[in-house]
């Protein structure tokens, strides 16, 4: 009996993935109205061993093939891909000498003779009566084999992956639900720090040496669960594979008083959406944070529930705890061996005072690890629509901070920032608006230069106001602006534009 593939089917370049292969690599394939109930229709998960050249047959050489094609290539199988011709991401990876190709029509006789010694199948072509034919010689030579979109002819079905290096999570839902297998893997792929495989990496290299060590799986147990409950596997994921040593072997020795850690994380201009993945993962793990003013109570809510919480914030001329006292607080608990979390807004190197606490924590040889954020400027910009960069009006950008020197004068090189052709964004620099744009105007710039304040950028509550150095210090207080509030100078305010949402939108 002969499988050919039917006349006038698609271009295999051009063939259709299904539902759920559309959605992504990897995840199940969608489920029949015929599919046998659940309780006659059980799956058991493995994980296959492909590397080292295990040979694995994909029959299909179009958009479906090339998906299944990329998890077996990634997995470091000998991927032979049966087909007439290949698509263009099938072809590059013949050409780079990735797969084999035996560009031959689907046969039984041809895959009598390909699936010996195969590990794996796959029936990836967009003829189901193709695949099934597949599927059933597969079966019949006790090759395990998955049918593409059809379950009930597959031996096995491959589940949504989330992948780090070795670390690998699979969800299966047995061909049931693949869109919720879907939405599993994207609260997985958030939760997973991204360099979680240079922490197994470690782990594994470490193994014999912990073996020897403790040949008692009981005591290694629980030296690998202090290990990754402590600073061990922050400093492994950071690729500070020496510091984690140093743990590992204290940790070892019996040595239970362990150095904490400082981690300087940026939590962005206030909306949480803004959080990076590893802020919110520290977030999570710390023991205590030290705070500022200006995060907002969503942010905190995001923090590990029973961390100790410490507000250290400040305000103009009102300081909860002074910078040195706040270094001192995170010595101290470092020292006692706790995960302390400074927790800043925007980003701790731009205008958040982080270097000199590093300067600090190196001083007292406390281990440290600084996650940078999303800026305010940044982050406000981007939520006011305004540009910081436009290649007809701004080629720079300058980051200032507008704080007053004790007699109220701005120390600025006014030079400098009074210029054609930049974008100045400035800091804490409400107080001095007045000053402000008059030293600008004294020093070059024209009075309806176009400025604009954002007040409490990114947040719900946001405002934008418009105007330009003659008219924004009066519009600032007809508006009754408040801190914090971000001062944007340029022509690039011009470009304003506002979604169709209406994101940005303003007093003005």
């Amino acid at each position: 009996m002969t499988v050919q593939r039917p006349e006038g089917l698609s271009d295999p370049d051009k063939q259709e993935l299904p539902y759920e292969e559309a959605l992504h690599d990897g995840a199940e394939a969608e489920t029949r109205a015929s599919e046998a109930d659940a309780e006659d229709d059980a799956w058991f998960p493995l994980v296959l061993r492909l590397g080292g050249g295990a040979r694995a047959l994909v029959v299909g050489g179009g958009a479906i093939g090339a998906n299944k094609t990329a998890l077996l290539v990634a997995a470091r199988a000998h991927v032979v891909v049966l087909a007439p011709e290949l698509c263009p991401e099938l072809a590059r990876l013949h050409r780079d000498g990735r797969i084999e190709h035996v560009a031959q029509a689907v046969s039984e006789t041809l895959l009598e003779s390909l699936l010996p010694g195969a590990r794996v199948a796959f029936a990836a072509t967009d003829d189901r009566s193709v695949n099934r034919a597949v599927a059933r010689i597969a079966s019949t030579a006790n090759i395990p084999v998955c049918a593409v979109d059809d379950p009930e002819a597959s031996t096995f079905i491959t589940p949504a992956i989330v992948r780090r290096g070795p670390v690998q999570v699979a969800i299966s839902t047995s061909g049931a639900a693949p869109v919720l297998a879907r939405r599993l893997r994207e609260k997985i792929e958030a939760m997973l720090p991204g360099r979680l495989d240079a922490l197994a990496r470690f782990m594994r290299a470490r193994r014999p040496e912990m073996n020897a060590i403790h040949p008692g799986a009981d005591t290694r147990r629980r030296v690998w669960e202090a290990f990754l409950d402590g600073p061990g596997a922050e400093q492994a994921l950071a690729g500070q594979e020496g510091l984690a040593t140093q743990t590992l072997e204290r940790l070892a020795r019996g040595q239970g008083e362990r150095m904490g850690e400082v981690w300087l994380v940026g939590a962005g201009p206030g909306d949480p959406d803004m959080l990076t993945l590893g802020a919110l993962r520290l977030m999570q793990n710390a023991d205590s944070v030290l705070y500022d003013r200006l995060l907002p109570p969503e942010i905190l809510e995001r923090v590990r529930r029973d961390a100790e919480r410490i507000f250290v914030g400040k305000a103009r001329s009102d300081h909860v705890l002074p910078q040195d006292q706040i270094n001192e607080e995170l010595v101290r608990r470092a020292r006692a061996g706790e995960r302390v979390l400074r927790l800043k807004g925007g980003d701790p190197f731009i205008f958040g005072r982080g270097g000199e606490e590093v300067e600090a924590l190196m001083a007292a040889g406390v281990p440290f690890r600084i996650l940078p954020g999303v800026s305010a400027a940044n982050g406000c910009a981007a939520t006011a629509g305004i540009p910081l960069t436009h290649r007809d009006c701004a080629q720079s950008c300058l980051f200032l901070t507008g704080h007053a020197r004790a007699d109220g004068e701005l120390d600025l090189p006014w030079d400098t920032i009074a210029r054609h052709g930049q974008t100045v964004v400035i800091y804490m620099g409400l107080g001095g608006l007045a000053s402000l744009s008059a030293q600008l105007q004294t020093h070059g710039l024209p009075a309806n230069w176009p400025a604009a304040l954002v007040e409490n950028g990114t947040r719900p509550e946001q405002r934008v106001i418009v105007g330009d150095l003659a008219t924004l210090p009066a519009k600032a207080i007809a508006e009754n602006v408040k801190s914090p509030a971000l001062i944007i100078v340029g022509e690039v305010v011009r470009h304003r534009v506002i979604s169709p949402r209406g994101e940005g939108d303003h007093a003005s």
